[in-house]
């Protein structure tokens, strides 16, 4: 006899398959859902290229932009169509706006990724607009104009799950992880104090990279024709054109840009950062030569402290702009360089100035510290690995944030409003609440004011 499935079962695999279609029809059509519905960044396959679109091309985001031309270069963005005409010129086929605003409004479907390489007052509000749209973002340091635009660009970015990263290029390099490498092996001992130093905004005794210490101009020269000035100026206050400005001199205003140590800092801090595993500081204090409401100091000097952190004691780090820097050490070989740009690290059993041990006899004794971090592919490869679903790049925003706010919590530290405070007192920094605690009338240069229409 054939066996006969008894009516139980026969009903159990009809409900079983009609359970089992449901559930499925079900699934479909939860997961056929457009994306901005699911507001997630578009998947990008390892085989397939990124589609980049450049906000700011003329200058530094030129470099980046080749750095990143294995990929697809689809839409570029700046305001100076005169500065921007090489970068143009070498994507013909790259669609060209003045408004990033636009871009991303038009391109949104065509875009994955944007790189932001603009002046920094438009770092965050341009970084902001791409990481609402789930592109991933590569922003050029500092990350920032304020503190308060790098805690909320930092959240944003976890937010929306965006791959991310700064432009600290050095942070990719040899010598930092050597530098981490060496601290972690104890080299030195437990450092409890830090030296760095830049000559910027300085170059050489008589020369300037730009200006700083300066008042605004009062003539009102008339605006080149291929830059539009308003777009230029973006989220800050309005004020006539002046070649004063533009093309690169506006770092040292209060207005666009964050002076020496917004440039520097999160290039020469950061190795520092990684070895020593910072955070955020207990308080900042500062002193500068004569310094006005509109540009930077010449010259300054800002002084972090921070508490211990696993098992690394509190430290002090020392930031000397504008030709200063700490006295010569004198583990140093007569005739030993001492530069105008540098790192020194003062430990309880020795000192390292970058990454080196000095004395030497003491380099050769120690030798070579293990490797214990894996090397890097290249700065902006690890970014694109990251828009392709790869670990996250070495100067992700998670990283770059905390590090952004604590260079510009010592521009804080700076203002010329509250100097006669500041002058037997320190900003002491509650991080968790991001407000200074002993001197409320400072907490209001934590942030930036923006024109109508251009709100972070």
């Amino acid at each position: 006899m054939k066996n006969r499935k008894k009516p139980n079962e026969e009903q159990n695999r009809k409900i079983s398959r009609r359970d089992f279609m449901g559930a499925a029809a079900a699934v479909a059509a939860f997961t056929i859902v457009p994306r901005h519905v699911l507001g997630g960044p578009r998947h990008i396959p390892p085989s397939e290229k990124v589609n980049i679109a450049g906000i700011g091309v003329g200058g530094q985001g030129a470099s980046d932009l080749r750095a990143l031309s294995s990929q697809n270069i689809v839409a570029l963005c700046d305001v100076d169509w005169g500065k921007a005409a090489g970068t143009f010129r070498r994507y013909p086929n790259a669609k060209k706006y003045k408004d990033f605003r636009r871009m991303l409004d038009k391109e949104d479907k065509n875009i994955d990724a944007v790189i932001v390489a603009t002046p920094d007052h438009v770092h965050a509000v341009a970084s902001m607009a791409a990481i609402k749209r789930s592109k991933h973002v590569y922003c050029e340091k500092p990350l920032t104009h304020s503190v308060h635009e790098a805690r909320m660009v930092a959240k944003a970015a976890r937010e929306y799950k965006v791959a991310t990263q700064m432009g600290n290029q050095g942070q990719a390099s040899e010598e930092t992880r050597l530098m981490c490498e060496y601290i972690w092996a104890g080299a030195i001992g437990p450092v409890r104090e830090v030296h760095v130093w830049t000559d910027r905004p300085l170059n050489g005794l008589y020369k300037v990279y730009w200006p700083q210490g300066v008042g605004r101009p009062k003539d009102t020269p008339t605006v080149p024709e291929k830059l539009d000035w308003d777009l230029w100026l973006g989220p800050a206050p309005e004020r006539p054109y002046h070649p004063a400005y533009v093309p690169f001199k506006w770092r040292g205003w209060w207005d666009f840009g964050t002076g020496a140590l917004g440039d520097i800092g999160c290039h020469s801090i950061d190795p520092i950062w990684r070895a020593l595993k910072l955070k955020y500081p207990l308080s900042v204090e500062a002193s500068c030569t004569l310094v006005n409401t509109e540009t930077y100091p010449v010259a300054s000097m800002v002084t972090y402290h921070f508490g211990a952190r696993e098992d690394m004691p509190p430290v002090k780090m020392t930031w000397y702009d504008g030709g200063l820097r700490p006295p010569r050490p004198e583990e140093l070989a007569e005739g030993q360089q001492f530069g105008t740009n540098g790192t020194l690290f003062v430990g309880d059993k020795g000192k390292m100035l970058g990454y080196t041990i000095i004395p030497e006899s003491k380099r050769k004794e120690f030798g070579k510290p293990p490797k214990v971090i894996p090397r890097s592919p290249g700065h902006h490869q690890e970014w694109i690995d990251a828009c392709k679903g790869g670990k996250p790049a070495g100067s992700n925003f998670d990283h770059a944030g905390p590090l952004a706010e604590a260079v510009l919590l010592g521009n804080v530290a700076l203002r010329p409003e509250l100097k006669e405070k500041l002058t037997r007192t320190s900003l002491l920094w509650d991080s968790e609440n991001l407000k200074i605690t002993n001197l409320p009338e400072a907490n209001e240069f934590l942030r930036c004011s923006y024109r109508k229409g251009w709100e972070l």
